[in-house]
């Protein structure tokens, strides 16, 4: 598995696999400090991609706000394109058990005419599907919605409510991931347990279990646990904060430089599990906390240059918005997420002590691609 990993890196620019990494606990930072549910689950891959393929379209200060959000600097665009196409490439598994799917699409409103050079890009590149659409026919947003929902395999149904008539462009990006556990979890060893909540009160909810010998890393005030899905190039990774730090408390360590120490630091060792069944689903509007990371200037019309993407058209970042799905059981995973930019004019170590890992109470929990490093979904369940 290691000499796999390493000829993918090397398939990828290193300054994008770093970038997607700053990227995604830059944002997350973001949103928990915007939170407005229990749970939070976001792809911060997908918010990546659709992103880049606007990226294309920026120009002067806009681009260079958009490149120190998205930690591009140093980058060419030219760079960033040919990065993300064999990031694209490096992400389709080569495993039965593993489904990872991604599709991007243009949104063109037919009266509107985009700079040739910045559609072939996304063609090239992202391999984004592009449609000339009547934004004034009521049925738009469902023509975009079936391609968002077929796209998630039905997980996702709609990324688009309504189309406003400052309306030009949707750039979105969808992701759909389904993942069978290398080990399942055996139905029978399910049972009814409690969570327990912040601020003391339970609920009752299956409880998978099993025992094994796990990638397991034992924090200073957390557990986490490593559980791959088929051949194991794509793992979920679920932290459990110790009963006196909580996931409040462990998400203010939720950066960069902790998530790559701690990724060097799981090692085999024998253990019993037990994991909540559970389903999320999550939406959010982006804008602030994009803005906050420093791409105010995207989004405000008297300053939003995006003259690469149509000449003279005072373009601007109307919305981000990201929904996003995710089913973990028995036997495995099931996640999808649509990201949607609307713009607008105007090896094995010796045998450890055994532990227990008992995840009764808030978690965090992230799935990423191990070859690339890149973190697919992420999220924080408080409530399952």
């Amino acid at each position: 598995m290691a000499q796999t990993s390493e000829r993918s890196q090397n398939q990828v620019d290193g300054r994008l696999t770093a970038a997607t990494s700053r990227f995604s606990f830059k944002l997350y930072d973001q949103l928990l400090k915007r939170r407005t549910s229990n749970n939070t689950f976001v792809s911060p891959a997908s918010v990546m991609l659709a992103l880049a393929m606007t990226y294309n379209g920026a120009d002067g200060t806009t681009r260079q706000s958009m490149a120190r959000t998205l930690e591009l600097e140093g980058m060419s665009l030219a760079e960033v394109n040919r990065a993300f196409a064999d990031l694209k490439s490096a992400l389709a598994p080569a495993d039965p058990k593993v489904q990872l799917k991604i599709a991007n699409s243009l949104w063109v409103r037919n009266d509107f005419r985009l700079d040739p050079a910045f559609v072939e890009r996304n063609k090239q590149h992202f391999a984004a599907e592009i449609a000339n659409l009547n934004f004034a026919d009521p049925a738009a947003p469902k023509t975009i919605n079936s391609w968002v929902s077929k796209n998630t395999d039905g997980k996702i149904e709609k990324i688009v409510d309504q189309i406003s008539h400052d309306d030009v462009l949707f750039l979105i990006n969808a992701i759909y991931f389904k993942g069978e556990w290398q080990a399942a979890f055996k139905k029978e060893n399910t049972k009814p347990d409690v969570f327990r909540l912040a601020g003391g009160k339970q609920q009752q909810l299956p409880m998978m279990s099993q025992s094994g010998n796990y990638q397991y890393f034992k924090g200073k005030d957390f557990q986490s646990v490593a559980l791959p899905y088929g051949k194991g190039g794509v793992i979920m990774y679920v932290f459990l904060p110790g009963e006196q730090k909580g996931l409040d408390q462990f998400e203010k360590d939720l950066t960069s430089e902790n998530w790559d120490t701690w990724m060097r630091s799981f090692r085999y060792t024998p253990g019993d599990l037990m994991l909540p069944r559970f389903k999320l689903e999550w939406e959010s509007g982006l804008n602030d906390a994009l803005q906050a990371l420093g791409m105010a200037e995207a989004f405000d019309p008297a300053r939003a240059n995006f003259s690469q993407m149509a000449k003279g058209k005072g373009l601007f970042i109307s919305a981000v918005m990201q929904k996003s799905w995710c089913e973990v059981n028995e036997e495995g995973t099931v996640a999808a997420a649509v990201t949607s930019v609307g713009m607008s004019t105007t090896s094995v170590q010796e045998p450890r002590e055994r532990f227990i890992m008992k995840v009764d109470r808030p978690f965090f929990f992230a799935i990423r691609d191990n070859a690339t490093g890149v973190v697919l979904f992420m999220g924080s369940v408080r409530n399952p």
